[in-house]
């Protein structure tokens, strides 16, 4: 793992990250062109520290919105809280639940089977790519007959909006390809929740999964560590922080971006985009990558 393949990753992750075009698939890919293996640990957990700098652009992007609406006083605090805690309870129900499952039958005939060995697969991160394209197309062409059920653009998601953008989040974590802001966004707005809002709830979720994220990943690199008699780890650990640094700045030119488009009404086009990369992808796959 040289550094300009860690600055490679890392700016593609930033960009694609807080795009809803799944950055998960778009680093793997980038890793196999470079010859590199998305399942193993060092890799794994360079994923979840550029995911550690995204997470970062997105407090630091979103928090005058957040500090006027969700810290606005202790009332709206409470209010986000608990709908947040309902989201992520969601999204561990149904993301561990179907990584158990995962693991004990795609995986079942594997020695240590864990998730993240299904991340090199380019066969399940198409048709996943296309999944999420086809509910971003959808929330973007409903998009205005769906606007004039929701009330104000100041909004919170209700406590049952809330449980399904979780759960579908949940739906995000075992499949790279299927976008998470992607998919709770796009949740959001046919559930009828303003887009603005459900942008901002979705990143606030982003901001409390990242952290058991990157431990589970710390703790697998861990328990590679050992197997392999104690394999130093610092030159991993560090290049990870540069590329955590590198994605943080890709991050925000990506936020801007984002809400750009969404403003502009152009959410469909995420959707194209990962139809066509989900074909581009399956192409790939085919000729043996």
């Amino acid at each position: 793992m040289s550094l300009l393949n860690v600055v490679i990753l890392a700016i593609v992750q930033g960009f694609a990250e807080l795009l809803p075009i799944s950055s998960s698939a778009h680093v793997v890919v980038a890793e196999k062109l470079l010859g590199l293996d998305p399942s193993a640990a060092p890799m794994t957990l360079l994923l979840v520290m550029l995911h550690t700098g995204t997470m970062f652009a997105v407090i630091i992007y979103y928090w005058k919105q957040w500090r006027r609406t969700y810290f606005r006083s202790v009332a709206a605090f409470r209010n986000i809280a608990m709908l947040v805690v309902i989201a992520t309870a969601c999204t561990a129900v149904v993301g561990e639940g179907i990584i158990k499952v995962l693991e004990r039958t795609v995986l079942g005939g594997l020695p240590h089977a864990e998730i993240e060995d299904m991340f090199s697969h380019l066969e399940f991160i198409a048709p996943a790519l296309v999944a999420a394209g086809l509910l971003i197309l959808v929330a973007g062409l409903l998009e205005k007959r769906y606007q004039p059920r929701i009330s104000t653009d100041i909004a919170n998601p209700t406590a049952l909006q809330s449980a399904l953008i979780g759960a579908v989040q949940g739906l995000c974590l075992p499949f790279r390809g299927f976008s998470r802001s992607g998919a709770t966004i796009s949740t959001g707005m046919l559930a009828g929740v303003a887009k603005s809002r459900a942008e901002a709830f979705s990143f606030a979720l982003a901001v409390v999964l990242t952290p058991p994220v990157v431990v589970r990943e710390v703790l697998r690199l861990l328990r590679s560590a050992n197997q392999e008699g104690g394999a130093n780890l610092a030159p991993v650990i560090l290049m990870s922080l540069v590329g955590a640094v590198v994605a943080f700045v890709a991050g925000l030119l990506a936020l801007t971006w984002l809400s750009r488009w969404l403003e502009a009404g152009r959410w469909y086009l995420f959707g194209i985009y990962c139809l066509v990369a989900g074909a581009a992808v399956g192409l790939l796959y085919v000729v043996g990558f």
